[in-house]
This record gives structure tokens, C-alpha cells and sequence, in this order.
């Protein structure tokens, strides 16, 4: 292992990612980068909007990388300034999902062996996504969209006070199950025809990941500007428990119940209370805008 020598490294931790997990997470990466001889500045935010604040004092300081510690939802909620400064990404995986590291090959479980990519790995062109309402707001997203079954669960999740842990998940899922609807959603892709299609789930999808590791869009490839769109048509309430295995293992999008398609960008529509949700957060009501930013974002990865 080589020291150093690319300027001083930013760490932006957020103690909230993975229950705690970020805090442990981001001490060890921390001790690690200091004890290969990296100049290492640490930014601690207390809530979303302090992180985000602290990401764009963070660039402003002009590191040779920005490490960000804790899951998808905290990369994406700081990937302005990033996208902006040009600031080199780095990911140490600190939340429940971390799709984006697990896509590139980033160590999930080691602290210190991700903090040794950001020293050791090579810089990645990968693509972005923006969500953009009606009203103008524009949201950014690195991994997945989605919109139906899969939404509404993450919702019913957030609400719950009771159980606690993985259990409450698994809870919503079947609760969600039990009052199953289809959706009629409309969608617009660029250079092709619009699609109107009822369904119980659609996912649209810049990595082949999303809630831990399962192949929503298997085909998806990060740095191709395209967007993969998945959605799995009504198929009747007990079909549709005989699709999660087939989705687990990447096999879904065979089936002719599965319509797949391909755009740089989609207008996506649906009836009126259906939420998106994307890199596991919250990103608003239907309709919106969804739009691939082709190699927008320098990553660090493995070699």
C-alpha cells in the first residue's frame, strides 16, 4: 500500500445511515485513510439538511475526493455540489441498502478495505438521474426508481412506530399485499411511443440494484445514459407472490408479464396518491420527469 498524495480527503459522515451503522462505519474509515497518511477533514452533520450543507462547504475546500459515509439516500441527497465541483465521489457503505457500492464491486462489510479503494482504485465515469416534479423541484438519484407496490411498502414502512427492525418491513410488505392495486400508468419515453400499461410495480433504474441487492433491472449498465424501466404488469394477487423469487434471482424480466424498456429520459404518469421512491427516499408524488445524466459522476471503485 502506497500513501497518499492526491491533496487532503474530505469524509462527510452521516451518524443516522444504517441505524448507527455510518458513525462505526466512518471511525473506522477515518483511522484507516490517517494511517496510510491521507490529510483527512471530517464533516458531521446532525440532520439531512446539516449534511448537505456541510457536503458544499466540503467541495468548496477543493479535496481531492469526497467520501461520503452512509447508504444511497445520503449520497444522492448531496450529489449537487458534487455533480457542480466536479469533486471525486467516494462511497464507505453505511446504510441498509447500499446498492450504488454494491454495484461496483465496493466492500460492503469492510470499513477499511472501502476506504482503501478511495487511495488505491481507479476514477469511474458513471451516469446520475434527475427527478423533476411539475412544479420544477429537481431531485437527483444514483441507483433506482420506483413507483407502485414497492413505493407504498416503503411508505407504510415509514409510518409504522410498531414492530421495530427488519420485522416492521416484512409487516408493511404484507399489509401492502392484502390491499394490492393495479395502476394504470402512461409512459412517455424519449424517441419513442408513449405506453399505457396496468400494473403492480414499475422500477426505473440506473444500476441493476435496489432494496439490498435484488436485480430489479438486471440489465442495467451505470454509464450508458439509458435508463432501464421494469414493470410487472397485474397479474393477480397470488401470481404476483410467485414473482418474487423469479425477481430475486434477475430471471423477472423473461416472463412475458414483465414489459422492459430502454430511454434517456421519461415522463412517467399514474393515478392520482401513487409516490415515487428513489435510492430508498422519499421523491415525490406522480407525475414526473425522470432523466438519465449520462457519465455525470466521477466514482471511486475498485481496480
Amino acid at each position: 500500500m502506497t500513501e497518499w498524495s492526491g491533496g487532503h480527503i474530505a469524509v462527510l459522515v452521516n451518524p443516522a445511515s444504517g441505524r448507527g451503522i455510518g458513525a462505526d462505519s466512518g471511525q473506522v474509515a477515518i483511522e484507516r485513510l490517517r494511517a496510510r497518511g491521507a490529510d483527512v477533514r471530517v464533516y458531521q452533520g446532525s440532520s439531512e439538511g446539516e449534511t448537505v450543507a456541510l457536503a458544499q462547504r466540503a467541495v468548496d475546500e477543493g479535496p481531492g475526493a469526497l467520501v461520503v459515509v452512509g447508504g444511497d439516500g445520503t449520497v444522492s441527497s448531496v450529489l449537487a455540489p458534487v455533480l457542480e465541483s466536479g469533486t471525486p465521489l467516494a462511497v464507505i457503505p453505511g446504510g441498509t441498502g447500499n446498492d450504488l457500492a454494491r454495484e461496483h464491486g465496493i466492500p460492503l462489510d469492510d470499513a477499511a478495505a472501502a476506504a482503501d479503494v478511495v487511495l488505491d482504485g481507479a476514477r469511474r465515469r458513471v451516469d446520475t438521474g434527475t427527478i423533476t416534479a411539475d412544479d420544477g423541484t429537481v431531485r437527483h438519484f444514483v441507483t433506482v426508481l420506483c413507483a407502485g407496490l414497492d413505493s407504498l411498502t416503503n411508505e407504510r414502512t415509514n409510518r409504522m412506530t410498531w414492530p421495530t427492525g427488519p420485522a416492521r418491513y416484512l409487516v408493511a410488505v404484507y399489509l401492502e399485499w392484502l390491499r394490492l392495486r393495479k395502476f394504470a400508468y402512461r409512459l412517455h419515453p424519449a424517441g419513442a411511443p408513449a405506453l399505457e400499461q396496468d400494473g403492480y410495480m414499475l422500477a426505473i433504474g440506473l444500476t441493476r440494484y435496489y432494496g439490498g441487492g435484488v436485480p430489479i433491472c438486471p440489465g442495467a449498465d451505470p454509464a450508458d445514459g439509458l435508463l432501464d424501466v421494469t414493470l410487472v404488469q397485474a397479474v393477480g394477487r397470488f401470481r404476483i407472490l410467485a414473482f418474487d423469487p423469479l425477481i430475486k434471482a434477475g430471471t423477472h424480466v423473461e416472463r412475458p408479464e414483465v414489459t422492459t424498456l430502454r430511454a434517456s429520459a421519461i415522463r412517467l404518469e399514474a393515478p392520482a396518491g401513487l409516490v415515487a421512491y428513489a435510492d430508498g427516499e422519499f421523491a415525490g408524488p406522480l407525475p414526473v420527469t425522470v432523466e438519465a445524466q449520462r457519465e455525470a459522476l466521477t466514482l471511486c471503485v475498485p481496480l
